[in-house]
């Protein structure tokens, strides 16, 4: 990587894969000369994540990782992009291909465990392989997992002895889809490495490619998570993210509103139900996230108001840091099932016989999009 330094320790941290160095206490890859004896070895930024919950902000350039994904196609291998499915829209890498040539590739789709234990699995595969494609990803294999459940873990090792043939296996994917957590299942199950990698909440965690040697020579190698900064994950404060990432099954709050009424989430985003006949809208999002209701006519004062007091996250000394919002205008025809997707929030299900117009406001730069119901 451009930004690396080199030093006294050599190696590398098998936490995130940047090389080690004593020299520099604020740069990727320090570690401190006593901790050197210290196994496994890892720079100090990975102990703290790991030990403190700490987090800094260090994060590969996206150029930096595209020249990754660019080493994957001069070889044969098996590809594994893991997404996740709380954020779809929001995690899949369009135009994968252009970089990893033909190699084959598995769709990881991570934390099933969050959508409601009556979504039929097989429903969602189907809905899935029609929106990888219109993303323009080539699949062979999509496969629902849960790393913190176990859930479609059996099913992916199977794929994966059964379809790589001796190559190596690519990890790809986008910050906190849950990539680190899948591979340290690899690590138990089939390597002798002896220990795990970094695991955070927070994006940024793997800075360089980390080898993980299998029983037959070849490797598992997790490449760093690419920062896509139109989700809403990647501008609120660092602290606020355990409100926003959900831990546990989505539990949908569902609204029975008239015309001209809005919602707010926390103070995050707001959608307004600008025109229709009165209809329900299902909010999928984190339950630690608070909604409000309101009259729209209302809405944009109590947002000035409010808004990190009553409307949290985020809270009034971060609003500052935060971009302005902007709307977004749909239009939704009659007998239409679709999603309105706020990256890295969730997304509001909407469908009636009538049709709607409704407005989104989210921060500038927040991917908001409308999709196929997923559920």
């Amino acid at each position: 990587m451009s930004d690396r330094v080199t030093g006294a320790a050599p190696g590398n941290c098998s936490g995130c894969g940047a090389t080690l160095q004593t020299n520099e206490p604020g740069a990727v890859g320090y570690i401190p000369n006593q901790a050197l004896s210290r196994e496994p070895v890892v720079c100090q930024r990975c102990f703290r994540i790991k030990h403190y919950n700490e987090v800094s902000g260090e994060t590969v350039h996206p150029d930096d990782f595209f020249k990754i994904l660019g080493r994957i196609g001069q070889e044969r291998a098996l590809v594994v992009h893991i997404a996740d499915i709380f954020d779809f829209e929001g995690s899949i890498i369009q135009g994968l291909h252009r970089f990893i040539g033909e190699n084959p590739v598995i769709l990881a789709l991570n934390k099933f465990d969050l959508l409601p234990k009556s979504t039929n699995p097989n429903r969602i595969i189907h809905w899935a392989q029609k929106q990888a494609k219109d993303n323009g990803l080539k699949v062979g294999d999509i496969v629902l997992c849960s790393a913190r459940k176990n859930y479609g873990f059996e099913r992916l090792t199977e794929l994966l002895a059964n379809r790589r043939k001796g190559t190596n296996i690519y990890v790809v994917g986008a910050t906190n889809v849950g990539k680190s957590s899948l591979i340290n299942r690899l690590i138990r199950e089939y390597s002798d490495l002896g220990t795990e990698l970094t695991v955070s909440r927070y994006p940024g965690t793997t800075l360089d490619v980390v080898r993980i040697p299998l029983e037959d020579g070849s490797h598992v190698i997790d490449t760093p998570g690419i920062v896509y900064t139109y989700r809403m994950t990647e501008i609120i404060p660092k602290r606020d993210l355990g409100i926003l990432l959900p831990d546990k099954e989505i539990k949908p709050i569902v609204f029975q509103l008239n015309e001209q009424q809005s919602l707010f989430f926390g103070g995050l985003a707001r959608f307004d139900f600008v025109q229709g006949e009165p209809q329900s809208f299902a909010c999928f999002v984190s339950n630690a996230l608070n909604i409000h209701r309101t009259k729209l006519e209302r809405a944009d004062e109590l947002f000035s108001e409010r808004r990190g007091d009553l409307f949290v996250p985020p809270s009034r000394d971060d609003l500052g840091a935060m971009p302005v919002m902007t709307r977004h205008q749909f239009r939704i025809p009659k007998e239409s099932r679709v999603d309105a997707v706020i990256s890295g929030l969730g997304w509001i299900k909407m469908g009636s016989d009538s049709g709607c117009v409704v407005d989104i406001h989210a921060p500038r730069g927040v991917k908001v999009v409308l999709r196929p119901s997923l559920i």
